[in-house]
């Protein structure tokens, strides 16, 4: 059994945010893979959008059996879990991306050195460069890693 390394950005700002969190790497664990490592929790401005509540953000380094397509589902399927309602607009759809406040919001921002380019999964994160609150937690956590992505055959 092939084991890849994806890196997760994880994100809330409505209700118990750092629980919303807790309760997210605990869901991670337990349907994606081994979480080997989690950045501190940090408290962030919004992001494209207007709002009054503040997010609290965090990266986390998983291992993982799952296929990238599975990732997303299973963390898709997290969000729901969890009380989220609806996903953002894609921005990979061309169309302009509207945000708006979540109890979490998971993206998949690295998968061992894979390129993916599919209408609705983009790795690496298209916009994660852009963005302090993804990048910040990400450094954190790879720069504490010696090894940071593990190459692997497209399988």
């Amino acid at each position: 059994m092939i084991m890849h390394t994806v890196y997760l950005s994880l994100g809330s700002n409505l209700g118990n945010k750092r629980e919303n969190i807790r309760l997210a790497i605990e869901k991670i664990r337990e349907l994606v893979g081994d979480v080997v490592r989690q950045s501190a929790l940090y408290e962030t401005e919004p992001w494209g959008f207007e709002s009054e509540n503040q997010f609290v953000n965090a990266a986390v380094k998983v291992m993982t059996t799952l296929t990238p397509m599975q990732v997303l589902r299973t963390t898709q399927k997290i969000e729901r879990t969890l009380g989220r309602k609806e996903k953002t607009a894609s921005h990979n759809s061309g169309e302009k991306a509207s945000y708006k406040d979540r109890p979490i919001d998971i993206d998949i921002l690295l998968y061992d050195d894979w390129v993916v380019d599919e209408p609705e999964l983009k790795i690496p994160h298209p916009l994660m460069w852009m963005r302090d609150f993804v990048m910040v937690p990400l450094r954190e956590i790879i720069d504490a890693d010696p090894e940071p992505l593990q190459s692997h055959d497209n399988d």
